[in-house]
């Protein structure tokens, strides 16, 4: 007994010698690249970053882009860390320039597949043209009537992510809602979300059969399952955004609906990489890091975290948007793939007419732009055949200015990518009353998707007033004449709108429709026949503030 009493202690001395002899693990640090509302641009698309100039305190737009130096610019960070992820918060496909557009986006995800893409949230535009072409373009497979490029498609090598996303008649998710990946024996959770409005901002037959759940709410419900599955640090990848009024590395007077979003994110979630508004920053919300790469493909964000090497926490986040500037060298590989869609794009284009200075498509605080204004005027001329005396455009299906350079010369592919989602125009009849619950409708889903209104048509708003009466209805002229509530007028959109896109449903009871040409066609027509043309924006829409 007295020998055992002896040995006790000295057993229990040699086990905790042995438990403090045991090696740590160390700190894990991981590189994320990330993207968002990358639309297809395998070029260096127009229009530039926008980068504050601290000498002259202005905002200079810097030229950027163009797939083969996104390339080199993640290549870069990639061989810089081990412990690596490339990933993208949505938009890859949809709205895309003609290069990517034309060949039903094959070449975007072919892109992302050559640049190493790990995890992809969807994003709104995705489903543009309905779950059954963005299910072709995960899995592979060529459209009935084959690929216009006329090669195979083996569809993308990444995957994935749509949590809130859900089919109807199963209740199952449309893709994995979530991936997990480990980086030096920590596991780290990827959740992928897209924006609950997006049936308001997609044709109703693209939406169709699918449930778009709050973002908060879903990420929240998941945190359990991967904690359970062992990871210990969440990354959630976002279909939506803010506004930040500086330069792609700031957050000044930051707004907009990832604040509230972010706030309400179990405290589980580490960092969110977010998009949707094309707006690039680096901000602090509630304590955690929210990033965006703005669009295009312009701008990558490289984040940094720091692991811990014992509970697999994220103990420091930081991250810096990097311009993929014009000097970054080309990688060969994507020179050669964005060179392949250039040649054969070059079939496709021709020069159509001359502008004489750039035509902006930023709004002014009436919410007008130079570039709305010339497409409402062009979807007029197209349809005063089936009687149009109105014409309005909404301003996100405008993509991208129509840059000056050279002799002004214009392309169809600029024109393209102005307007690159294949709309055609519907002229209809509506009461002067539904025209007035329409230009009251515009305020349902955003203060910037002011509609742009055709020449000789115009109105009052007054932002102070209460949603439902901001129009001063003696104040609408169409066509040159004050409004009449109880007369029919001819007014055309193109056929997102006339489905009641963005939120606008008095347009679903339009009467007497005309299907007429595409929209892209017409800003062609209007181009052929009024060439040069320098647009600068009338006051056809009056903001009072008072």
């Amino acid at each position: 007994m007295n020998t055992l009493r002896i040995l006790l202690p000295l057993l229990a001395l040699a086990l905790t010698a042995c438990a403090t002899h045991v090696p740590q693990r160390a700190a894990v640090t991981l590189t994320l690249a990330a993207i968002n509302d990358f639309h297809g641009n395998l070029e260096v698309p127009a229009g530039g970053v926008p980068e504050v100039d601290h000498a002259s305190r202005q905002i200079r737009r810097t030229p950027a882009g163009g797939v083969a130096r996104l390339a080199t610019v993640i290549g870069r960070l990639r061989e810089r860390n081990p412990h690596f992820a490339f990933v993208s918060a949505g938009d890859l496909i949809g709205a895309s320039p003609l290069a990517s557009g034309y060949f039903d986006d094959e070449p975007a995800i072919e892109a992302m597949n050559s640049l190493g893409l790990d995890l992809h949230g969807v994003g709104n535009h995705e489903f543009d043209r309905g779950r059954a072409e963005l299910l072709r373009l995960s899995t592979g497979g060529c459209p009935r009537g084959g690929c216009k490029s006329g090669l195979a498609f083996g569809g993308a090598r990444f995957g994935f992510l749509a949590a809130n996303v859900v089919v109807r008649d199963s209740g199952a998710t449309l893709f994995a809602p979530y991936a997990i990946r480990e980086f030096g024996g920590i596991k780290v959770a990827f959740i992928g979300v897209t924006l609950k409005e997006t049936p308001a901002i997609l044709p109703p037959a693209a939406s169709a059969g699918l449930a778009f759940l709050d973002e908060a709410q879903t990420v929240n419900r998941l945190i359990p399952e991967v904690r359970r599955a062992g990871a210990t640090a969440v990354v959630v990848l976002i279909h939506q955004g803010g506004f930040n009024r500086g330069g792609p590395n700031d957050c000044r007077d930051f707004r907009g609906p990832i604040i509230d979003i972010t706030r309400r994110f179990d405290r589980a979630v580490d960092v969110v990489i977010s998009g949707h508004t094309h707006q690039a920053y680096i901000c602090r919300i509630d304590g955690r890091l929210v990033t965006s790469a703005g669009s295009f493909g312009r701008v990558l964000t490289a984040i940094e975290l720091r692991l811990d090497g014992a509970n697999g926490r994220v103990i420091a986040a930081s991250a810096v948007n990097h311009v993929v500037r014009s000097d970054v060298p080309e990688h060969p590989l994507l020179a050669a793939l964005a060179a392949r869609q250039a040649r054969l794009m070059a079939t496709l284009d021709r020069t159509v007419g001359r502008v004489l200075q750039t035509v902006s498509n930023a709004q002014n605080a009436d919410g007008e732009s130079p570039l709305g204004q010339l497409i409402a005027d062009a979807h007029l001329e197209a349809t005063t055949g089936a009687g149009a005396e109105v014409a309005f455009m909404n301003p996100g299906g405008i993509r991208v200015p129509i840059d000056f350079s050279g002799n002004g010369a214009v392309t169809y592919s600029a024109l393209y990518a102005v307007q690159p989602f294949g709309n055609h125009l519907v002229t209809m009849t509506l009461s002067g009353e539904q025209l007035l619950r329409l230009l009251e409708q515009q305020w349902s889903v955003s203060g910037l998707r002011r509609l742009q209104i055709s020449k000789g048509s115009g109105f009052e708003w007054y932002p102070a007033r209460p949603e439902g009466a901001r129009i001063a209805r003696d104040s609408v002229v169409i066509n040159g004449e004050p409004l009449q509530a109880g007369r029919d007028y001819r007014v055309t959109v193109n056929d997102y709108l006339a489905g009641g896109g963005d939120n606008l449903p008095v347009l679903r009871e339009g009467r007497n429709r005309v299907v007429g040409m595409q929209s892209v066609d017409a800003l062609v027509a209007y181009f052929e026949r009024h060439s040069p043309l320098a647009p600068v924006a009338q006051r056809r829409v009056m903001r009072v503030d008072r």
